[in-house]
């Protein structure tokens, strides 16, 4: 059971476009768990007991209404048989790319979930999150596009070169993507994750042509859409949405994420009653905010989504840096509470 006032219940009324009891706020911390545990990252992602345990003591200190079961992206590429590189401020990057040949490519088959020690571990971690924290607040699962986890697979220029040159091997990548994150959202679902983020920052305009976004990521989208048996919320991870926002409702996408760069008020007329927004606070400048420059940011992207509801503040990348400060995190909490409690106040709306 849920109350009235529960984190999944302020996000439910959220994501159907009516206003909760104040905005909700998804702080996407990953690292920061290491540091609740004093422990070391490496350290930390080795065992799923330490990243529930993380995740489920930064909700309780910070207040905030998610728990995010996002470990690092190339846990994914761990699973395809890469490699994951890691560091002591944060968070983990992908290892060298697993396909250098094109006989590579028309010979990869998608990994079994339940084959893989890292995928399996985090599955763990969402089964002790659910324990933990019940219907309470959402559990966030993530998932990389089948569009966008080439880039690891393969490198970005030769991942360019694929889509330019090879289209037959790049519709077998595709597939065999496709069918990998189905696995693994559902998967997710099934441990207890309430929601899959479905990162795809390739299909931004910043990294691609539209043509080729809808010639093959919308495509590959919709099919995985189709049989993730769960909600689905866009994330291009600092890639500018606003030229997409069509595209996105019609594939049934329930939120969008919005990076820094966009007119957060602009991406709200477009998305108004059609798609809710997750974003918009800007992660590499959340390292250096005081508390007062914390609340100003928070104030005014409430004051340019929050009006009708359909807004979930958040930063704009999908990850809050390592380095941003417990200091910030709590002063981003005490602005959400002050200027996003429903009805907002006067100055906040009017010219809205």
């Amino acid at each position: 059971m849920t109350t009235g006032n529960s984190s999944l219940q302020r996000v439910l009324t959220t994501l159907s476009h009516r206003e909760p009891d104040r905005v909700p706020l998804f702080l996407l911390l990953t690292t920061h768990g290491a540091k609740e545990l004093g422990l070391g990252i490496r350290e930390y992602f080795s065992r799923p007991e330490y990243v529930a345990e993380g995740q489920l003591r930064l909700q309780r200190k910070f207040g905030h209404d998610c728990l995010y079961a996002f470990w690092y992206a190339a846990a994914e590429l761990e699973a395809w048989g890469g490699s994951a590189i890691f560091y002591e401020d944060g968070p983990p990057n992908a290892g060298a790319p697993i396909f250098t040949s094109r006989s590579q490519i028309m010979a990869a088959r998608r990994p079994q979930v339940t084959a893989s020690p890292i995928l399996q571990n985090i599955l763990a971690s969402i089964a002790l999150m659910k324990q933990g924290v019940g219907d309470a607040a959402p559990i966030i699962g993530v998932v990389m596009s089948p569009f966008s986890l080439p880039v690891m697979q393969l490198g970005f220029e030769n991942y360019f070169t694929l889509m330019a040159d090879d289209k037959p091997a790049l519709l077998h990548l595709l597939e065999a993507n496709i069918a990998f994150c189905i696995e693994w959202a559902n998967a997710q679902l099934a441990a207890g994750a309430t929601a899959i983020c479905y990162f795809d920052p390739v299909s931004s305009p910043t990294i691609v042509a539209a043509e080729w976004y809808r010639a093959w990521g919308l495509p590959a989208s919709r099919q995985a859409q189709a049989a993730i048996k769960g909600p689905i919320a866009a994330h291009l991870a600092s890639g500018r949405v606003l030229p997409l926002i069509d595209d996105l409702v019609n594939s049934g996408m329930s939120v969008v994420g919005v990076g820094a760069l966009e007119d957060l008020r602009e991406v709200k007329a477009a998305c108004r009653d059609r798609i809710s927004i997750l974003g918009n606070l800007n992660g590499i400048a959340m390292t250096h905010w005081t508390p007062a420059e914390a609340e100003n940011a928070v104030k005014k992207a409430i004051a340019q989504a929050a009006p009708g509801g359909g807004f979930i503040l958040s930063d704009g990348h999908g990850e809050i840096p390592w380095q941003v400060s417990d200091e910030v995190l709590h002063a981003i909490v005490a602005a959400t509470r002050r200027w996003g409690t429903y009805p907002l106040q006067a100055e906040l709306t009017d010219g809205a």
